[in-house]
């Protein structure tokens, strides 16, 4: 039976990935709603069975439209204000995209004829905060300190209420540090690896470009290449299991800074120019995952650092 599919987002980053991993399947439409504030055209594989409409998350009209255009079997929600440091520069503009977009998608979800199959939302880690109980589990103390992760949390709640509420079929993946091609070091919104992969081509080309580094460079992270977060959000979407419950999608490794900037150095033999700076607000020291319950669905990261950077390094 054909499936139709919902990615909000999916011209960016993770979002085009994972429409490039759905359209593989022959026997489902991808439908891809996206603003291209931050994603691109260019990104999304030209296919028949992928179908573009432009459209606000944050916009009931936009939304309404959408679903009057398609009924759908799965919806993957990416669709967001991605940046910590842009929530707290513009708390009210990433509320309305990152809550009330979530919301009137639900509600639409919920009031469409055709029961969903599977909701799937994505969250993220900084839904922890700064808690210092490591590693993080789905079930470690909830303390975002930031509007970015406030409304995420407050999203999950949403998402799984909806369940409880009405019946509906969702899941929710909180990503850790995701890197990969496609994510854009020009935009405000992009990894820190994304950033340091455009200081070394720089470097390269004999430009002057330096690696800025905020804080100390100890800050650890779990750094998740997107294919597995990939690999996730589809387990999310297909297991019966998955219904109502979060899960954290990482790599379950945890490397420094420091330690991401020798391992360019190794892997490029140069030396990464970098600069200190002062701490950010709302920047966390430490978070790396427990990934033992996705696992429990068949979840097995394929991407080490170095495997997962020597990849990204091949498509740049």
């Amino acid at each position: 039976m054909k499936n139709t599919i919902l990615v909000t987002g999916g011209a960016g980053f993770i979002g085009s990935h994972l429409v490039e991993a759905l359209a593989k399947e022959e026997s489902s439409t991808i439908i891809v709603f996206d603003n291209l504030s931050t994603g691109c055209l260019e990104n999304i594989p030209s296919q028949e069975n992928i179908l573009f409409m432009k459209g606000n998350v944050d916009s009931e009209v936009d939304v309404a439209h959408l679903f009057r255009s398609f009924s759908f079997d799965y919806i993957y929600h990416l669709a967001a204000v991605a940046s910590v440091s842009e929530s707290v520069q513009q708390p009210l503009a990433t509320h309305r995209v990152n809550m009330d977009g979530t919301i009137y998608l639900l509600e639409f979800a919920r009031a469409q004829e055709k029961k969903v199959r599977k909701f799937v939302f994505a969250s993220s880690a900084a839904v922890y905060g700064v808690e210092p109980t490591l590693p993080k589990t789905e079930n470690s103390l909830i303390d975002p300190i930031t509007p970015y992760g406030i409304d995420k949390y407050a999203s999950e709640k949403y998402v799984t209420s909806y369940s409880n509420l009405y019946g509906l079929n969702v899941a929710v993946a909180r990503f850790f540090n995701v890197y990969g091609p496609r994510q854009n070091p020009a935009s405000p919104y992009s990894g820190v690896l994304s950033i340091l992969t455009e200081v070394t081509q720089q470097v390269n080309r004999g430009e002057a470009a330096v690696f800025q580094i905020f804080g100390d460079g100890e800050q650890v992270r779990d750094f998740v290449f997107v294919e597995d977060i990939v690999q996730g959000l589809i387990l999310l979407g297909r297991k019966v299991e998955s219904q109502a419950n979060t899960y954290n999608i990482a790599s379950g490794e945890k490397h420094s800074l420091r330690d991401i900037i020798a391992t360019y150095e190794t892997l490029l033999d140069m030396m990464v120019p970098v600069a200190y700076n002062e701490k950010r607000p709302g920047d966390i020291k430490y978070s790396y995952a427990s990934i033992e319950k996705i696992k429990k669905l068949g979840y097995q990261p394929k991407f080490s650092i170095s495997q997962g950077l020597e990849k990204y390094m091949e498509n740049i």
